[in-house]
């Protein structure tokens, strides 16, 4: 049976746009496709993904002619979307445990609790405001860059 792994857009953005850390997405990425580890994220990552791509491209941070080529790119990203029963009751619960601003990120956490499997972000001061207390949460700056 195949492990899975809960993934943010912050994360697999790396894996379509040139940023830092982007090598270090990218093989954590080949490592779990090699040991057959499916991505899952909660629906919120598709329209995440989407609208960061449009605001780069609105605030001339990526050239307008790659916006269509990126939204392909990323959307063809092998991440399963769920949004299972109790999922958006849950995200509310853990924001107001760990006093986060928004419950975006809390879809994120939600999904990988409930479905039992680490959750891994690019976004540091995330994974600050939980490593404390939630152990299954993994920051990319942590994984081992990989060799040039």
């Amino acid at each position: 049976m195949n492990s899975s792994v809960c993934v943010d857009a912050s994360l697999t953005l790396k894996l379509v746009l040139e940023e830092p850390d982007s090598d270090v997405a990218y093989a954590l990425w080949v490592e779990w496709r090699a040991r057959e580890v499916t991505a899952i994220a909660p629906t919120l990552w598709a329209y995440e993904v989407t609208s960061v791509l449009r605001n780069r491209v609105y605030l001339g941070k990526l050239p307008p002619g790659l916006e269509v080529e990126l939204f392909e790119a990323v959307h063809q990203l092998p991440v399963r979307l769920m949004a299972p029963p109790g999922l958006h009751q849950r995200a509310a619960e853990l924001a107001r445990h760990f006093n986060r601003p928004a419950a975006y990120d809390s879809h994120y956490l939600a999904l990988a609790e409930m479905r039992g499997c680490p959750f891994w972000t690019a976004d540091e001061r995330l994974f600050n405001a939980l490593r404390e207390e939630l152990s299954w949460v993994h920051w990319l700056g942590n994984y081992p860059r990989p060799n040039r």
